[in-house]
């Protein structure tokens, strides 16, 4: 049985960005989570990484939701956010993962992060099996992180861990260079303020932390996030420039190998992640793939009516079907 149903789009959101900017500066009301635990995993040497953790009484019992933020989010994304306390109700675990420097972790480590880096996931997938018993996990990301997701589940090919049982992505940026270009469209000019806004106020944070590391007297020069990967994101990590960083760290080289099973949902209307990525055999001809692509939705927002017993977020509802379904 398919457990998701079908997507509705608010009457009032049924355009692309309409709906994209509402999602993200909508206030929503706190779901209805106990207070977390912050745990820190060791995913390099001198590196760590934190989460918010959200257990069932006897985690070992249960199920676990691993979530991944998009670009310069953090586990309070509200996303993030609607979807642990969806997943909690139905008495999944929820680890909400903050990526290298995200959500205010500059200091615990001297590297970055990027669209593929799918060793910290890996790392932190390894230890919720190992030392909290934890026999079923479901991974979920949005944006960069629902790249990150389907790219974690290609790497692994067809020898994934017993205990990953599914994988979701919303919006996933599985082609990088396509939806960068995407950004630099003149009607993106706000996305991509947005974002390179972000990236430079954390760069000046992570060099306070970690002075003489980073060439950030080459900031203000930093207009668009082609130019920031370029000078940041790439050299940092061995890439030979933001192109060949965005070839290699695309899941879409790996989709062919998923042998999870995987829900991909985006939209035709997503203003910078262009849907005819998704037409692609690579995603199309794998039968673990689930691939939906709506009318309407915008980037990460799937805002329906809400209902007696549904808040409206239908992605993030649609996340916690597939994933009880499969685990």
């Amino acid at each position: 049985m398919n457990p998701i149903v079908p997507y509705v789009a608010h009457p009032r959101l049924r355009n692309g960005h309409v709906m994209t900017v509402f999602s993200w500066g909508r206030r929503r009301p706190a779901p209805a989570l106990p207070p977390p635990e912050m745990r820190l995993f060791d995913v390099a040497p001198g590196t760590r990484v934190s989460a918010d953790c959200y257990w069932q009484p006897e985690r070992a019992r249960h199920p676990a939701l691993l979530m991944l933020h998009g670009l310069e989010a953090s586990s309070s994304a509200h996303y993030m956010l609607g979807a642990a306390g969806k997943a909690f109700a139905a008495e999944l675990n929820v680890v909400l993962l903050n990526q290298r420097n995200c959500g205010g972790t500059e200091h615990l480590g001297p590297s970055l992060y990027h669209s593929g880096l799918t060793e910290d996931p890996a790392y932190v997938l390894n230890e919720l099996v190992t030392r909290d018993g934890i026999a079923r996990v479901g991974v979920a990301g949005y944006s960069l992180g629902g790249n990150l997701a389907l790219k974690l589940a290609g790497d692994y090919g067809s020898a994934p861990p017993a205990a990953l049982r599914a994988v979701c992505a919303v919006s996933p940026i599985v082609e990088i260079s396509r939806c960068v270009h995407a950004l630099e469209r003149p009607t993106n000019i706000i996305y991509q303020w947005n974002f390179v806004k972000d990236l430079r106020a954390r760069m000046r944070r992570k060099a306070a932390a970690w002075p003489d590391r980073f060439p950030i007297e080459r900031l203000s020069s930093v207009r668009t996030v082609r130019q920031f990967d370029d000078v940041f994101t790439a050299p940092h990590f061995g890439f030979n420039d933001a192109e060949d960083y965005y070839h290699r760290a695309s899941a879409m080289r790996v989709v062919d190998r998923i042998r999870v099973p995987t829900l991909v949902i985006t939209a035709q209307d997503d203003p910078f992640v262009p849907a005819r990525m998704f037409d692609s055999p690579a995603l199309l001809d794998n039968p673990c793939i689930t691939t939906i692509v709506t009318r309407h939705g915008g980037h990460c927002g799937f805002i329906a009516a809400p209902g007696t017993e549904d808040d409206g977020y239908w992605a993030e509802s649609s996340i916690v079907r597939f994933v009880r379904e499969h685990v």
